[in-house]
């Protein structure tokens, strides 16, 4: 008994780990299926090694200049764990309506604690999915990507700007294709709606049983019968009148 007790004990230990473990890799979508998530984990040593490279450089010119380079590279370690934290904390997926990009972050002291940094794009407002690389970037095979609002032009500070996605033509493809889907349900619906109208439209059955139209003209028609009645009454008694002179002249 006691050995079924421990299989059992330990069995929903591994349930509980095996979830936290899927928790922590699978992105939450807030209750809304995620059709394409972007990885990060591919990049992590050449990220690092990139923003390593890109702070030497800016350290040594610092260091001629004012001599603040120095206390730069002494911070170069913990510049690189941050880094390290910053890339696996990213969350970077596609949902049915937006896009979301969640990432936490460590402050430049990461005794005092994280940022948490969480970004929802609708899909509607997204003109197109930029991938960017600079001549260092390419170096190291880094990408970055710009999502561009669309309508009003803006700076290109308020788009959204994310570095170290490892296939980011795939995340491109998938946007694009969940916004074309869009754009085609749109079509759909608007032949449906037009189709539902003319139909109506040309049901005669609700024409004549609800166009008020036809009342008011069988009423026109009611009085244009009278007014026909009246004027062959008239024309009749002047006619009385007539044969009344001609006998009385005669």
């Amino acid at each position: 008994m006691g050995s079924d007790e421990e299989v059992v004990e330990i069995s929903s230990l591994e349930r509980g780990l095996l979830s936290e473990c899927s928790s922590d890799l699978e992105p939450e979508s807030d209750d809304e299926p995620v059709l394409f998530a972007a990885s990060f984990q591919e990049m992590e040593d050449n990220f690092v090694k990139y923003h390593t490279a890109q702070w030497v450089l800016y350290s040594f010119l610092l260091i001629l200049a004012w001599g603040i380079g120095l206390l730069m590279l002494l911070y170069l370690p913990v510049r690189r764990y941050i880094l390290r934290k910053d890339l696996q904390s990213k969350r970077l997926y596609l949902t049915p309506n937006s896009i979301v990009y969640k990432v936490t972050r460590p402050v430049p002291f990461p005794c005092f604690g994280v940022l948490k940094k969480e970004k929802h794009v609708l899909l509607p407002s997204v003109a197109d999915i930029i991938i960017e690389q600079g001549y260092l970037e390419s170096l190291y095979g880094v990408y970055s990507i710009r999502i561009e609002n669309a309508g009003v032009r803006r700076p290109p500070g308020d788009d959204v700007h994310i570095q170290g996605v490892a296939d980011p033509i795939a995340f491109r493809k998938a946007v694009l294709m969940r916004l074309a889907d869009m754009r085609d349900d749109g079509k759909t619906s608007q032949i449906s709606t037009i189709e539902e109208v003319l139909n109506t439209k040309a049901s005669p059955s609700k024409s004549l049983k609800y166009d008020p139209y036809l009342y008011s003209g069988e009423q026109v028609l009611q009085k244009v019968d009278e007014v026909g009645s009246s004027v062959k009454r008239v024309q009749a008694l002047i006619e009385e009148q007539r044969s009344q002179v001609s006998n009385i002249l005669d």
